[in-house]
């Protein structure tokens, strides 16, 4: 199984605030569509909650230390090594947040699937503990402001050093 984070951050490695994303690029939600679309996505509890219901056209799975949740569209385990072992060993699976499972999964991962938004925004959670020195940009796409997405960002794919 190949493991992968994917994830928009800004300038300064925000990912959220108050559960929930800080911008609105109607372009990264399509992007995220399109990569994970057919994959299983694995997330944090907090996650899936600001989500409200489990993605269409993915197996969801849910991490979680509640004992007594249960999740009517996603499977639930408790612990990331749990969601790994459920993944299939010939599929590329994605971690989709929040920051917690992202620090959890970093030593797990081969890639990294990041929107990079050209701009700073208020926010309390962030992406934290990568060493860029591990990884290699292996692709790049810039993007301009447009009448949909009013931010400067790019799509950039990274692959661990070995």
């Amino acid at each position: 199984m190949s493991l992968s984070i994917i994830v928009a951050i800004d300038e300064n490695y925000s990912i959220g605030k108050n559960n929930q994303l800080p911008w609105h690029l109607p372009a990264d939600l399509k992007y995220f569509k399109t990569v994970t679309s057919g994959h299983t996505i694995i997330m944090g509890r907090k996650t899936y909650e600001s989500m409200g219901k489990a993605l269409p056209n993915r197996r969801n799975i849910v991490v979680s230390r509640q004992k007594d949740l249960h999740l009517a569209d996603a499977e639930l385990v408790h612990s990331l090594e749990e969601a790994t072992k459920l993944c299939d060993a010939s599929e590329e699976a994605f971690i989709i947040g929040g920051s917690e499972i992202f620090k959890q999964a970093l030593p797990l991962i081969s890639c990294m699937y990041i929107t990079r938004i050209q701009h700073q925004f208020d926010a309390d959670t962030y992406l934290e503990g990568i060493n860029w020195e591990e990884w290699e940009e292996v692709s790049r796409d810039d993007r301009e402001p447009d009448e949909k997405n009013p931010y400067t960002y790019s799509f950039l794919k990274y692959q661990k050093v070995s």
